[in-house]
């Protein structure tokens, strides 16, 4: 600590060594800034205040209804991005400013000046915003001050009406786009199911349902057809203890008749009417039933052939039998075309359900592209319906835009015409351009004690030159020499006081000045 006191001591004592170059220093660097500060140019700010009201009773009211964006979020932005390049272009276009211009470089520095000096202050979570502007010129400095109000206002209605109309633009789109895509879906839905509408079912069921069923229907057509198999096995032996009884007689060959086969043929007949009732002639039933009465016409016409070839065509009449045997007959023959029938019932049943079983291994296949089809319909469908809501929501936010508003532009103070300078403040700028000329003064000492050293005492001697010092010759103080110090402090400091108060009493006369 008593090395730093001692260099702090050395330093002061020497630039006291050069106090009057200080001194004089400090005397022109101050009356220079003085000057300076007196020759600078008056400006003139003109300030307006305009007041956004965010709180309009539409919104809580149209609450769900219509898209309400943050519009204190909004507002804030644009107080930062209102002084851009375009807008400062015009704005110097409103306010007239360009008249003077006669180059692109006047014209650049003045866009450059204007983004520089232009100023919007806003006032926290009021939406109170204060526009200012400073030019040496104070009707110049109000136009620019309205011109910026008029932008503020323009640009605040502008952008809310832009991104209204740009919002409907693009849902505008998409909802054509999701409708072209939703038809296609659909397209591709319905094509897909007119390809496999065997294999989905008939609306009601699918496609497992249907192979039950359909083995269910054969299981019961086989037990049918076992027990039509049995009952026609009992009558064939039943019918061995009953013999036909001939009774010659010689009709014409159209009246020949076999009671077996005909008895056969007149149950198949109507068995074939009852089917013909219930089905068309494309079902299986009736198809089998016609191709077994073909066969008993021709069997019959067969026999009668061979029996007229065999005994002549005068021996034979018509074969009669005992009704006991007649009717056994007949039975028989309603058994045969029952076997015959559930016969063509049940191969019909087994080739569905063969070609059922066979065509189950793409049922998978056709059920995951089926749920992927109808995933991307309902996708584009909630997609579509979402558009649509969002339309309706967007064309109710610019209709309630239009009417009444979101936000309300209020100019408080109008732009002013200012009377008095505001800048720059001399009153503060005098003082410290004393404050400045003394630094100057003591930095300027300080320098040439730096250049032009001296040692005050032996042990800095020593300490410097690491020489021993044998010595010191003290300076004796006379009267002369002590009067003489005497007059050069009060010429010092008469000079430093001089100083203080040629700037003080500047200080007072600009503040008469002023008023």
């Amino acid at each position: 600590m008593e090395e730093l006191v001692t260099q702090i001591v050395g330093y002061l004592r020497g630039m006291w060594r050069f106090r009057w170059w200080g001194l004089a220093f400090a005397w022109v660097v101050g009356l220079s800034a003085g000057v300076a500060i007196y020759l600078m140019p008056d400006r003139y700010e003109s300030t307006a205040r305009i007041h956004v009201d965010t709180q309009s009773v539409l919104r809580p009211l149209m609450s769900g209804l219509a898209v309400q964006p943050n519009i204190d979020q909004q507002i804030a932005m644009l107080s930062r991005t209102l002084i851009s390049r375009p807008n400062v272009e015009k704005l110097i276009t409103m306010a007239d400013l360009d008249l003077d211009v006669r180059t692109p470089e006047q014209r650049e520095a003045l866009i450059t000046r204007l983004a520089r000096d232009l100023q919007i202050r806003s006032a926290d979570r009021t939406n109170l915003f204060a526009l200012a502007y400073s030019d040496t010129k104070p009707e110049r400095a109000q136009r620019v001050v309205q011109s910026l109000v008029s932008l503020f206002v323009e640009s605040g209605l502008g952008s809310k009406r832009q991104d209204s109309d740009a919002a409907r633009r693009f849902i505008e789109e998409q909802i054509r786009n999701y409708e072209q895509k939703l038809v296609e879906a659909e397209n591709r839905v319905k094509e897909f199911r007119l390809r496999n509408m065997g294999l989905l079912g008939d609306g009601g069921r699918d496609y497992i349902t249907q192979i039950a069923q359909l083995n269910a229907q054969l299981q019961q057509a086989q037990l049918e057809l076992r027990e039509a198999e049995n009952a026609r096995d009992a009558m064939q032996r039943q019918l061995v203890g009953e013999e036909p009884v001939l009774l010659p007689q010689t009709p014409p060959n159209s009246a020949v008749s076999i009671p077996e086969i005909d008895g056969r043929i007149e149950a198949l007949q109507r068995n074939l009417d009852g089917l013909l009732q219930r089905y068309t002639d494309q079902h299986p039933d009736v198809i089998g039933a016609r191709r077994v009465i073909e066969d008993l016409e021709a069997q019959k016409r067969q026999q009668i052939e061979t029996m007229r070839a065999a005994g002549g065509g005068s021996q034979f009449g018509a074969l009669n039998s005992n009704p006991v045997f007649q009717q056994m007959k007949l039975a028989l023959a309603e058994s045969e075309s029952r076997v015959a029938s559930m016969r063509a019932r049940v191969a019909e049943y087994q080739g569905r359900l063969d070609q059922l079983q066979e065509l189950a291994k793409r049922v998978p296949e056709i059920e995951a592209e089926m749920a992927q089809l109808n995933r991307d319909y309902n996708v584009n469908k909630a997609n579509y319906d979402s558009l649509v809501s969002r339309r309706e929501s967007a064309a109710i936010s610019v209709e309630m835009n239009t009417q009444g508003g979101i936000a309300d532009f209020r100019v408080i103070d109008p732009p002013t015409l200012p009377t008095a300078p505001s800048a720059p403040n001399r009153l503060l700028l005098l003082p410290l351009a004393a404050l400045a000329g003394l630094g100057a003064g003591f930095a300027l000492t300080f320098l040439i004690s730096q250049l032009r050293p001296a040692f005050a005492d032996g042990r800095m001697l020593r300490e410097v030159t690491g020489l021993p010092v044998l010595g010191v010759v003290s300076m004796l103080q006379t009267d002369e020499r002590r009067r003489k110090r005497r007059r050069g402090l009060l010429a010092f400091g008469g000079g430093v006081l001089a100083y203080a108060a040629s700037f003080a009493v500047a200080v007072v006369a600009l503040k008469l000045i002023q008023g």
